[in-house]
């Protein structure tokens, strides 16, 4: 399941898309128009701009905007950079698949791995321009 922090992520890199021509958002305006908390959505884009896909600015014309244009970046970049890999159980992860005792006698690992496969395809699939 995908996190509120995630989703809020989400939610925050389509309002700096929508708003780009304006250049630097304040981070109050997309806090207001998202109706999210000042002090949580500081954390949200803390995590997206060390991860490099937010640039900020300081000062009175200062804020946030897009490193990349809306169409290069994707929603599965964004939500791994909240919720890590998307695998639906952790001896399908991507990056580090747990070690499972059962893994080499498990029937179910083949489903697994082909959901996260599923999931990775459409988060990976759909820009911010898309949507």
């Amino acid at each position: 399941m995908i996190s509120t922090k995630g989703r809020y992520a989400l939610r925050v890199m389509l309002d700096l898309a929508e708003h780009g021509n304006e250049g630097y958002i304040p981070l109050k305006d997309i806090a207001k128009r998202q109706a999210i908390s000042d002090k949580y959505l500081e954390q949200i884009i803390g995590r997206l701009s060390k991860a490099g896909l937010v640039q900020s600015a300081r000062g009175a014309q200062g804020g946030y905007k897009l490193t990349k244009a809306p169409s290069e970046c994707t929603v599965g970049e964004i939500l791994r950079v909240l919720e890590g890999d998307l695998a639906p159980v952790a001896c399908a992860a991507s990056v580090h698949p747990a070690l499972c005792p059962r893994l080499d006698d498990c029937v179910t690992t083949e489903v697994w791995r082909r959901v996260g496969e599923a999931i990775n395809n459409v988060v990976d699939n759909i820009t911010l321009a898309d949507l």
